[in-house]
């Protein structure tokens, strides 16, 4: 079993993976037609992929998903549907833009999980058998391709 602190920290991810999935998904939506809608689908089946390789980790190393926090993650994407698709402000392009910067900040959230597990691979042969370096590559990637659209949107939604 893994350490307390550990599991905290792997369930505290896979809430934020869990709803980095839903918004990806309906960032893939929001995008059909529109040049960057084929690039959100391969972020949105590499962010599932993602989600998936931290749910396998933590089975590996015996922690537990912590239901209140799964709970609470389902509620707070379905309580953010309204705000990114632009119906609590009006504006189709600040829905957008809000919800490519929280897609954007999640995707470094991830990034910084797999950069911390580098840290302490050495301790759990679960984490150094796990291809770390492909995963923080990607990751990188992720966020750098969300950021390229969020400040495209930045320049229609912010005027």
């Amino acid at each position: 079993m893994a350490d307390k602190a550990l599991e905290i920290y792997l369930n505290d991810h896979l809430a934020g993976a869990m709803l980095g999935t839903d918004l990806a998904e309906q960032i893939r939506e929001r995008s059909e037609g529109d040049p960057f809608g084929d690039v959100m689908t391969g972020l949105a089946a590499q962010i599932e992929e993602d989600r998936e390789t931290l749910v396998a980790l933590m089975e590996q190393l015996d922690v537990g998903r912590n239901p209140v926090k799964q709970a609470t993650t389902w509620l707070a994407e379905k309580a953010s549907r309204p705000k990114f698709s632009g119906l609590t402000s009006g504006e189709p392009d600040v829905g957008y833009f809000m919800a490519l910067e929280s897609m954007m900040l999640g995707v470094t959230g991830k990034l910084a999980l797999w950069r911390a597990l580098e840290r302490v691979a050495d301790r759990y042969p679960a984490i150094a058998a796990t291809d770390l370096d492909e995963l923080i590559r990607r990751a990188t990637l992720q966020r750098d391709t969300l950021e390229e659209e969020r400040l495209r949107t930045a320049e229609r939604a912010l005027v």
